[in-house]
Parts: structure tokens; C-alpha cells; sequence
């Protein structure tokens, strides 16, 4: 299996991922540990955290020992695309379509990283799809709600849904009922100041609790 489809085959199997927005990474493969200790073991580097090619990096090279799977996220440009592919990501997540949208698919499948473009309404999730995505993250999934995913999954049927945006303990399992491959787990799970503190035993109960409940 190909790294590509060993990225998404990870995602629907474990239906969860964790999404790392801490301005301050003291330790990023203690997060990463702590993470996989509490069943998560996706975990997505945004590039809004200082220095983020160099955790990306650092985590990629940890991975054999926590067990993580690293991607990068907030890929707004081609040139943030090769920064995370030349760090090791095995996935790239956009919030939404940009005009580098077709070059950051291109230049992830180039390298055999799977690629989850960010939209919301029908018409993004289309030109997701033609562009050649391999998942489509619906985003913010707290505003659109879970039937928004149910009403996306007639006209596209076959396409991996990924909420994020306000996913939560309490309405993952939602989401996942109505159609979605797998939820985010944000700063509820990955708080900012647990990571700044490097409070493990936080995190790991956080991504406990998310995990269990879209496992339920």
C-alpha cells in the first residue's frame, strides 16, 4: 500500500486525529507520545505554530517511538506544501481553496502524501474532488452541523468527509453517524496550555475521552 492510501487508511480506521495549535511546541514528541498513549495517534502540525517545520521534522523522526503519524496543516501556499514534505508530512491539510490549491494535491501526490483540502459548501467539496484530494475536510463543522454532513453525502456519495472546527467529546460520534471518515480533535483535546506545560497526563485523558467517543 502506497504512503498515500496508508494516510487515509489510518484516518478511516482510527476515525479520529488530533490538530496541534499551541503557539509554543516545548516538546513536540512528548505531545506526540502522549497523544498515541491516549489512542490518538494522527496528529496534524498546523504552520501556524512558530517554527513548525523544524516539530514537523522532529516529529517525523520520532515517529518510530510514539507511534504517530505526522501531517501538516494550514498549508496555505505551494511553498508551506514542500516546506512540510521536505520535514517528512505524510498529509497536507488546507482550510480552505486557495489559488494554490491544485499545486499543493500536485506537489503532495508527487511525493506520495495524501492531501485533505479544506470546504464547506457543495460547490468547494466539487472542485476538492476534481482537484484530486483524497479527503475533504468540512470546515468549521460546528457551524455546519452533522446533518450537514448526511446532505453532502447524496450528491457525493463516495467522498471522505472529515469534520473539523469545533469537534468535541460530545458531538464527534454526530458526526461520524452522519457520514463523516473521521473527527478533528482541536484545542479541547491539545489545549494550548497544557502543551506549553508540557501537561501529558492532560492530554493523553483528553484524546481518551475523544477517542472513545468515536469509537462508541
Amino acid at each position: 500500500m502506497s504512503p498515500m492510501r496508508q494516510a487515509i487508511a489510518a484516518l478511516m480506521s482510527d476515525r479520529a486525529l488530533a490538530v496541534v495549535r499551541a503557539a509554543d511546541l516545548p516538546d513536540v514528541q512528548g505531545l506526540c507520545a502522549a497523544l498515541a498513549e491516549g489512542g490518538i495517534s494522527i496528529v496534524e502540525l498546523t504552520f501556524t505554530i512558530s517554527d513548525a517545520r523544524r516539530h514537523l521534522a522532529t516529529a517525523v523522526q520520532a515517529s518510530s517511538a510514539t507511534g504517530a503519524r505526522v501531517g501538516a496543516g494550514t498549508v496555505l501556499s505551494s511553498e508551506l506544501a514542500t516546506m512540510a514534505i521536505d520535514a517528512g508530512a505524510e498529509f497536507l491539510v488546507t482550510p480552505g481553496i486557495g489559488r494554490d490549491a491544485a499545486e499543493i494535491v500536485e506537489i503532495g501526490h508527487r511525493a506520495g502524501a495524501a492531501v485533505v483540502l479544506g470546504a464547506f459548501t457543495a460547490s468547494e467539496v466539487l472542485t476538492a474532488l476534481e482537484l484530486g484530494a483524497d479527503a475533504v475536510k468540512i470546515f468549521p463543522a460546528r457551524l455546519a452541523g452533522p446533518l450537514h454532513f448526511a446532505d453532502l453525502r447524496g450528491p457525493f456519495p463516495g467522498a471522505r468527509l472529515l469534520a473539523s472546527g469545533g469537534v468535541t467529546a460530545e458531538n464527534a460520534r454526530a458526526f461520524l453517524d452522519a457520514g463523516a471518515i473521521a473527527a478533528s480533535a482541536g484545542t479541547t483535546v491539545v489545549s494550548p496550555r497544557a502543551v506549553e506545560q508540557s501537561d501529558w497526563g492532560a492530554i493523553t485523558t483528553s484524546a481518551r475521552e475523544f477517542r472513545k467517543a468515536c469509537s462508541e
